[in-house]
């Protein structure tokens, strides 16, 4: 009993640490691409930017509390990433189609291809990211 207890906290542990912890010396889940400090406007002209963002599927910031969220690619069911992110966090994901639910959709900024979605209210929110 106490070893499967065990186990789920150390789980639980690393779950929180792959979706929260330095995502530079480890790979992330299918389709997402760590966020880091390096802001692409700062080193490339704003229309390449533009069109780099437009050209993404699905950009998640968490400008709220803390809130669970759950990517999931509609093809295939597989779980993209699922977990608590933190204040100030950031996911992409590259691949589409995409359907996102957080616990707390004020929490959270959406983009989609580059298009800021509209705000959401507290509760639990959805978004559906066709593929292009």
């Amino acid at each position: 009993m106490i070893l499967a207890l065990a186990l789920l906290v150390v789980g639980g542990m690393a779950l929180v640490n792959a979706l929260t912890g330095d995502h530079d010396k480890e790979p992330g889940p299918a389709g997402a691409a760590p966020s880091d400090s390096t802001d692409t406007a700062s080193v490339s002209p704003r229309r390449s930017t533009q069109a780099a963002s437009a050209a993404i599927p699905l950009l998640v910031r968490v400008v709220g509390p803390p809130t669970n969220v759950v990517v999931k690619v509609s093809d295939t069911g597989e779980i993209a990433a699922q977990g608590v992110l933190q204040t100030g966090d950031t996911r992409t994901f590259r691949e589409a189609p995409l359907n996102l639910v957080v616990n707390n959709g004020s929490s959270v900024q959406v983009t989609i291809y580059g298009k800021l979605q509209r705000a959401r209210g507290p509760g639990r929110a959805t978004w559906f990211v066709d593929q292009r």
